[in-house]
């Protein structure tokens, strides 16, 4: 995966299961564009793009984190923040309120935890197949598994539908589920999209078909996030 792809998607995680933004900040959210977001923090498109430098004020991204307020007159922000790649606004996010310190292009790096997961997820393969590329956590998100087109994709455990698409560049048909406070996983290449945003789903449930979308072979990329950070997922599966 490229590195544009992995902040995307990080930004995405962190929208969906993350602290709002601090004061002078806004997480971009579904269906916003630059200057709708200057007219409702009564700001002016040129300061928003000067005091985030961006490259390209039509090309914001859900999950992205702005300054919408002058810097230096408030308290630092201490929640992580996100900034991504390109395209309109299409996902879920959160809001924030008025200024602090500058804002990070990127979130911390999403790496492996330091140390282990004080909590634990019992997970069970999403999907029958070869397992072509391993976790690597910094390449390598997630494993790759190659099987045939129309394979089911299962929930590898029980959880919310936080995300059903294919608004981020690189993972093709995406699904994104919530299973606690700590977790989530992620569900790239799909052929068809079986369930919707804030759907439940129980562990085992056919919630995708295998495809290519994407990418150059059939095969589902999965991506186990512990607290927005990237663990690798054969760690919480079982051994084959």
């Amino acid at each position: 995966m490229k590195r544009l792809a992995c902040v995307s998607l990080l930004a995405v995680l962190v929208a969906c299961g993350s602290a709002p933004v601090g004061p002078g900040f806004y997480r971009v959210e579904r269906g916003d564009t630059l200057s709708k977001i200057a007219r409702s923090n009564r700001q002016s498109v040129q300061s928003i793009v000067r005091w985030n430098n961006l490259p390209n004020p039509d090309s914001i991204e859900v999950g992205q984190v702005l300054r919408v307020a002058p810097p230096g007159n408030s308290a630092p922000v201490t929640t992580a923040t996100v900034s991504g790649g390109s395209g309109a606004a299409r996902s879920n996010g959160g809001r924030g309120g008025a200024a602090a310190a500058p804002a990070p292009r990127s979130a911390p790096d999403d790496a492996s935890p330091a140390v282990a997961p004080a909590s634990s997820i019992s997970l069970i393969w999403p999907v029958n197949g070869s397992v072509i590329r391993r976790f690597d956590g910094s390449n390598s998100k997630g494993i790759d598994i190659a099987a045939s087109a129309g394979t089911p994709v299962v929930a590898a455990a029980a959880g919310t539908v936080v995300y059903a698409g294919n608004g981020l560049r690189g993972y093709g048909n995406l699904l994104i589920l919530k299973h606690n406070a700590d977790y989530l996983t992620a569900y790239a290449h799909n052929r068809v999209l079986l369930v919707k945003e804030g759907q439940s789903v129980t562990q085992g449930e056919k919630i995708a078909e295998m495809g290519d979308t994407d990418t150059d072979r059939v095969m589902l990329h999965f991506e186990l996030r512990y607290q927005g950070r990237s663990i690798d997922p054969s760690r919480a599966l079982p051994a084959r």
